[in-house]
Order: C-alpha cells, then sequence, then structure tokens
C-alpha cells in the first residue's frame, strides 16, 4: 500500500498515539524545539519512533509549501472502514451519519470531519465525483479525527442514501429552503445527516433521496452558513436530542 505524507502537530500526533505502528519515519524542523514539539517527540520516543531532524526547506518540499508546522511523518494510510456496511454491522447503537454532497474544499472537509468526531458520529459519507477525497491538508485541518472517523466514498450517492433508508436510517437534509425548523425536527433514533457545499447546497437527486428537509434559523444578516459550521449546529441538535431520549 503507498504511503502518504502526513503533517502538521495534531494530526502526527494524534497518528503516533493511535497508530504508531503506520508510522515510517517523522521528519520535524530542527530548529524548532518549542513545548508543542517536544511533546510529540516524546510521544514518538516512548513509541520507539525513528525521528529525523530536517531543515524547514525541505519540509516545504515534502508537503507542498502546507503549513506543516514543523513536522511531517511519512506513514502508511489508515485501515478504517471503506464501506458502510462494515460500520453499519458493528453498531450496537441507531446509527448517527453524516453526508456531504459536494464538498470539495479540504479545509471544510477536514473540519467536518473533526466536527463528525466531537459529535460522535458513526461515519462520514461523501460520493467519489465532486468530492475532495482525504487529502493531507484535509488530515492537518482535521486534528487528528481523519485516524478514527471512518470517511465512506461511496460511487452512487443517491443509491447509498436508498440503501440507508432500507436500514431503517432517517435521510435528513439540512438547505436553507427547508420547511421545518432545526428545532423542530425530530432527530433521534437511526440518522443520516445531508449537507451540502455552501452556495450550492443539495443537488436535486441528493435531495430527493431525503426524508426531510431541515432549514437553520438564521437570526443575524447572513444568509447561509459555512458547511462545516451548519454540520457542528445540526449534529449537536442531534446529539442533544439523543442524549435527552437515551436513543
Amino acid at each position: 500500500m503507498k504511503s502518504q505524507t502526513l503533517f502538521g502537530i495534531h494530526a502526527v500526533s494524534a497518528r503516533i498515539r493511535m497508530k504508531p505502528e503506520t508510522v515510517h519515519e517523522i521528519f520535524v524542523d530542527q530548529s524548532r524545539r518549542d513545548h508543542r514539539m517536544n511533546k510529540v517527540l516524546e510521544i514518538a520516543k516512548e513509541k520507539n519512533l525513528r525521528v529525523m531532524g530536517v531543515s524547514g526547506e525541505r519540509l516545504d518540499g515534502m508537503t507542498g509549501h502546507a503549513r506543516h508546522q514543523g513536522i511531517a511523518a511519512n506513514v502508511e494510510p489508515a485501515r478504517l472502514p471503506q464501506f458502510i456496511d462494515d460500520v453499519l454491522d458493528t453498531l450496537e447503537v441507531p446509527p448517527f451519519l453524516l453526508v456531504l454532497d459536494g464538498v470539495t474544499d479540504p479545509h471544510n472537509l477536514g473540519a467536518c470531519l473533526r466536527v463528525a468526531d466531537a459529535a460522535g458520529c458513526h461515519a462520514v459519507i461523501a460520493p467519489k465525483d465532486r468530492s475532495v477525497g482525504l487529502t493531507a491538508t484535509a488530515m492537518k485541518v482535521a486534528s487528528g479525527a481523519a485516524e478514527s472517523m471512518p470517511y465512506i466514498v461511496v460511487t452512487n450517492l443517491a443509491r447509498t442514501l436508498l440503501q440507508l433508508k432500507e436500514r431503517n436510517v432517517w435521510i435528513v437534509g439540512a438547505d436553507e429552503g427547508g420547511t421545518t425548523p432545526l428545532f423542530s425536527a425530530k432527530l433521534t433514533g437511526p440518522l443520516a445527516w445531508v449537507l451540502g457545499a455552501e452556495g450550492e447546497g443539495l443537488r436535486r437527486l441528493t435531495r430527493e433521496r431525503c426524508d426531510e428537509i431541515v432549514s437553520i434559523p438564521m437570526f443575524g444578516s447572513v444568509e447561509s452558513l459555512n458547511v462545516s459550521v451548519a454540520s457542528g449546529v445540526c449534529l449537536f441538535e442531534a446529539r442533544r436530542q439523543r442524549e435527552m431520549s437515551g436513543k
């Protein structure tokens, strides 16, 4: 399996802590030795991992001049479930999923993964086309969530939504034209939130596959929210209801 470059303090430290066996080498800026870097190096030493001091210029080249924060690692791709059935078949609680339709910005994807992990989702689903994919930048922004949150890429999103419905998962889309206000929606039980990219929203076929379309009340002058912010609002409202109902 082809190795990949992971960079950023949070992303690298999360991989070291959670899956040290997948880390081949760690490269650190030899001129940086602050508290955060030293903490990562301590964990790497505990795990008996190889650490190499390199120049900032070499790190720039390895990461495509991304904001690497002085650290990068050569790692194996994380082994997480690749199919939604692999996730659903192991659950002993109602599924709680986030579906992203047309999110092409790696920063948005990384932030959505981070929010999904924080809210206790079981997986994030996205189509193969019109989707950014789990790039190094997305993993950095995810701040470790990419190591624990299954990211399921599907060939046909509309068909996947139908398959979820066949497994009694309630499909709720978030869209500014939704007829149900968020705080009036029932969000307990098996649930999949579906969100589209900011500005474009849900595609027609995706929207048609939803059981319900919900809108987020807006009380100020802005008309819409970034998809990662909207995901946080929707997921945590669902989490609040699930905690209160015990479901």
